[in-house]
């Protein structure tokens, strides 16, 4: 078994923690509270942008469900009259930035979420330097609100609203810190959050309810949409490279489809060969997949793509803290 396995089965109670992750975990909490305190008291600096600083992120590694839930905020914003462009790392990409992507990013260089994000319409920076990469969406995009993607941890960027998504499934695992556990944070670091969106399962008290939702399927030959329920009682291959595959597996499965899982690891770049079944049968995979596998040309290739479904009370409270900030900055 590798090591990502061993980890991953001890981190959700399938297996035994090596004893060597324990001291590790003590160093990472120790070096990650020394950073938040030297951030708290200004020893480094943040810097504040002249806009409303939305930051969603999670305090576990592995797939939560931000991307989805960045473009549902993104259009709630633009309803409300709002222009908001996202910031991202660009994990999986070879690009340094600051840079604004265009209309047809190179996933290889970008990374495939702000891909897939920039596909939505939404206008997406990418940079090692976020804050850097923020001020093109201010100055050549002329958003007037920024969103982070994954940078609750990335405290050099000032944030006016944090939002925490947790995976309601897996949760916290077994609560400890990397890498004797998921965290990247202790689980008391939710308290300082503003908002806490639960991707399914059974929310807590003080989380909101988000689910994924999707019960299309998009021909990658020619993109024409028919229902997922078309697939049902067929046999499919399911392909998902993101941070949680067997929830995209367990969705299939729940529309009655015959699921034969092909898990990568987040960000995978896929080949030719990856998709190479050595049969017909139809291969199902995420958006966030497609937009790395689309020039491969897979003939018997299909999108599922999902929609994060909120509550109206929440999205209105974000657009309603958006104008209180947006009113102080002046």
């Amino acid at each position: 078994m590798a090591l990502a396995d061993t980890l991953q089965a001890a981190w959700y109670g399938k297996g035994k923690r090596p004893w060597w992750t324990l001291p590790l975990a003590v160093l990472y909490g120790g070096v990650s509270r020394l950073r938040r305190t030297l951030y708290r008291h200004g020893w480094l600096r943040s810097e504040r942008l002249s806009v409303p600083v939305i930051v969603i992120g999670n305090i576990s590694v592995g797939g939560t469900g931000k991307t989805p839930l960045a473009m549902a905020l993104a259009e709630a914003l633009r309803r409300h009259g709002y222009r908001p462009g996202v910031v991202s790392r660009g994990y999986g990409g070879t690009e340094q930035g600051p840079l604004l992507l265009d209309e047809l990013p190179d996933p290889a260089r970008v990374g495939d979420e702000p891909c897939l994000i920039r596909a939505s319409g939404t206008p997406v920076a990418v940079g090692r330097d976020r804050p850097a990469a923020a001020q093109l969406l201010i100055d050549d995009a002329g958003c007037d609100v920024v969103m982070a993607d994954d940078g609750l941890q990335h405290y050099r960027l000032r944030r006016d609203i944090e939002i925490c998504v947790i995976d309601g499934a897996r949760r916290f695992g077994n609560g400890a810190l990397l890498p004797a556990g998921p965290l990247r944070e202790p689980v008391t670091r939710l308290a300082q959050t503003d908002f806490r969106v639960c991707n399914g399962g059974e929310t807590q008290p003080g989380e909101v309810l988000m689910s994924l939702q999707g019960d299309m399927a998009r021909s990658m030959a020619d993109d024409h949409l028919q229902p997922l329920d078309a697939f049902r009682g067929r046999r499919v291959h399911a392909v998902a490279g993101i941070g949680h595959p067997q929830r995209f597996f367990d969705s299939l499965r729940a529309r009655g489809l015959e699921v034969v899982e092909h898990p990568f690891p987040d960000h995978h770049a896929y080949r030719a060969d990856d998709l190479a079944f050595g049969d017909s049968a139809p291969v199902l995979m995420t958006e966030k997949d497609a937009v790395k596998c689309r020039p491969l040309a897979l003939p018997q290739g299909w999108v599922v793509p999902v929609r994060a479904v909120l509550p109206e009370a929440f999205l209105e409270e974000v657009c309603a803290r958006v104008a209180k900030v947006r009113a102080a900055i002046g």
